[in-house]
């Protein structure tokens, strides 16, 4: 069995090289008990070598916080330009689509070009004032309260609008994507608007970037096997792709 020190520093070199371990595969390659690993981890948590996450460990925070729209939208604003360019192809003539809130999906509405008429049913405000200058596009912005960090609103009055209607696609953006826990935000309840806006959609086409994957929110919008497709950037592990493929899940690299 190696020593406390050389354990410490296989799985510092494990996490340096993959980004992150976990408990079962440290269990192996070091041949000790889970409980042994897991007190590694506790250990190296507490130096802030490491983040614990769910049957492992992780290099980066996990853990998304909430931040104005006007500082997230600096942040990967390249690729969120080119996903949103990508998840606009997939926008048909004459089609009625719902588009959530966040920085993602406004670079979405800024690449809409609509063939025909469209119809957006949308919650977020700078996505409303984005398609406005489309005289072929029709917006239906919900109401309620209104979340300043998001530009968006959210709770029942949002809601209950939701009801009358029924879209082809829902363009939703997420503060986290974890292969365990699912898709999150943190807002509770901006993530239960995003669920019944699931449920009067066809199609849940998720976009975000690289960076996203890995972390969890507050909120819990749904699970990864719910989801029809993530177009996301080209920076996203293989293994990554391969376990949300054998979910089911359509996956669009920009």
């Amino acid at each position: 069995m190696r020593s406390l020190t050389e354990r410490h520093q296989h799985i510092l070199n494990q996490i340096q090289q993959k980004g992150s371990v976990a408990v079962l595969d440290l269990c192996n390659e070091l041949e000790v008990s889970s409980v042994t690993i897991r007190k590694d981890l506790k250990l190296l948590e507490d130096k802030n070598c490491l983040f614990r996450t769910h049957g492992g460990a992780t290099q980066n925070n996990p853990y998304a916080t909430d931040r104005p729209v006007n500082e997230k939208e600096k942040l990967q604003s390249a690729e969120k330009l080119k996903i949103g360019l990508a998840a606009a192809s997939y926008i048909q003539p004459d089609d009625s689509i719902l588009i959530a809130s966040g920085t993602t999906v406004l670079a979405l509405a800024k690449s809409i070009q609509p063939v025909g008429n469209l119809t957006v049913i949308t919650s977020a405000l700078n996505v409303a004032l984005e398609l406005i200058h489309h005289s072929n596009i029709e917006v239906l912005q919900l109401g309620g309260i209104l979340r300043k960090s998001s530009s968006s609103v959210m709770g029942p009055y949002a809601e209950s609008i939701l009801a009358d209607f029924f879209c082809s696609k829902f363009f939703l953006g997420a503060d986290g994507i974890d292969l365990e826990f699912g898709l999150t935000t943190t807002s509770a309840m901006e993530a239960h608007l995003n669920r019944q806006m699931m449920a009067v959609s066809q199609k849940t086409i998720v976009i975000a970037d690289s960076t996203k994957f890995g972390k969890r929110g507050f909120g819990k919008i749904c699970g990864l096997d719910e989801v029809d497709q993530i177009i996301t950037d080209k920076n996203l592990p293989e293994h990554i792709v391969e376990r949300l493929e054998a979910m089911g899940v359509k996956v669009t690299l920009v």
